[in-house]
């Protein structure tokens, strides 16, 4: 699926169930791609639960580049892409996640998106040896949307702190690219993507 935004166009990859509870919308790090294991991972988590699940290739990467560039831009055109999203799939909740930069995306806009929650993996807490440049803020940006967070123990960008998220976890040892610990990343989004479907019922 395309879907054609003010930066560009964007690469949806759907996996589609019937009669989905909700939507997760996910994305990938600023020079990654939506086949990411851990991202992988939490889409078969998301369909198992239930959900119908856009693996969000965003406009910047499509065109070949791995930087995101402004990102004020790059957020105009995710809540483009949500808006689309949301015209085919209406009335059910929506989720939205990422990876790394994808992460940072998805907490942006959570409030404008009206999202029911967030699944941020490896969120980039700061550049590599530079925590003075914290990107806290954006971790805190949902508000009262509840955010969870998935980072590995020896992450170089950094972990949150516990209270900054609704739950936080750590995964011991991995580094900003998960090796392990994969059935532990779904064993811990699988009951918020319960959690969030049923909220209106």
């Amino acid at each position: 699926m395309r879907i054609e935004t003010s930066a560009g166009p964007a690469e949806i990859e759907l996996d589609e169930v019937a009669e989905p509870s909700f939507l997760l919308a996910i994305t990938h790090g600023s020079g990654g791609g939506v086949d990411a294991k851990d991202i992988l991972v939490v889409r078969d988590s998301a369909i198992e639960a239930g959900g119908v699940v856009a693996r969000v290739v965003q406009p910047y990467r499509v065109a070949g580049r791995r930087a995101p560039g402004n990102a004020v831009k790059q957020d105009q055109a995710w809540l483009e892409i949500v808006a689309a999203l949301r015209e085919r799939f209406p009335g059910i909740p929506l989720v939205q996640g990422g990876r790394s930069n994808g992460a940072r995306v998805a907490c942006r806009t959570a409030v404008a998106a009206d999202a029911r929650g967030v699944i941020a993996l490896s969120f980039p807490l700061h550049p590599p040896g530079k925590p003075e440049k914290s990107r806290r803020e954006e971790l805190l940006a949902p508000g009262d949307i509840e955010v969870v967070v998935i980072n590995g123990g020896s992450d170089p960008f950094g972990i949150p702190d516990p209270t900054d998220a609704t739950e936080v976890l750590v995964i011991p040892k991995q580094p900003h690219s998960f090796r392990t610990g994969f059935d532990t990343i779904a064993a811990t989004v699988i009951p918020w993507f319960v959690r969030w479907r049923q909220l209106d019922e």
